[in-house]
């Protein structure tokens, strides 16, 4: 199974960058991991908040192939612990999905039909965080689920 963290805009903090980095290379002994961007949306001062949602939500649909199971990191998404994501993800490995894509929306979040294509809404916490923070602590938290999965020690329970 192949995991994609589908982003809006690029990450530009040189400090998450290297935490991405660092996640991303750790990942590649268990499966293959790929953060993929779409450019900012340009003008977004001239558009309302629904507007942009639904330009990003053009955007990210266009980037979501037949078959591809969508997965939306979304504060009113279903919260796991470490161990319960990593079930999670073993679950979805079991079932024979290809392509797991977990997507962090912009500012506004998700448009409609977004929501409408999407297989679920995961949450990382109550707490809210930046959308680059998110990436790092999402790719640290897939990389802690496959060294649950596989029994190695990075997880201390």
């Amino acid at each position: 199974m192949k995991i994609v963290l589908l982003v809006i805009g690029k990450t530009d903090k040189d400090f998450v960058k290297t935490g991405i980095e660092e996640y991303q290379k750790r990942l590649v002994h268990y499966l293959p991991f790929e953060m993929k961007i779409i450019p900012d949306i340009k003008n977004t001062k001239n558009l309302s908040e629904n507007q942009q949602k639904q330009k990003e939500g053009e955007l990210i649909l266009e980037k979501i192939k037949a078959g591809d199971t969508l997965m939306l990191l979304d504060e009113g998404g279903k919260e796991f612990s470490s161990p319960a994501f990593s079930n999670f993800i073993e679950q979805k490995m079991i079932g024979g999905i290809k392509n797991l894509v977990f997507v962090i929306g912009g500012p506004y979040g998700f448009s409609e039909d977004v929501y409408r294509n999407a297989q679920g809404k995961v949450s990382l916490s109550k707490m809210t965080f930046s959308h680059q923070m998110i990436r790092m602590i999402f790719t640290e938290q897939l990389y802690r689920a496959m060294t649950i999965i596989k029994g190695e020690p990075y997880h201390h329970v």
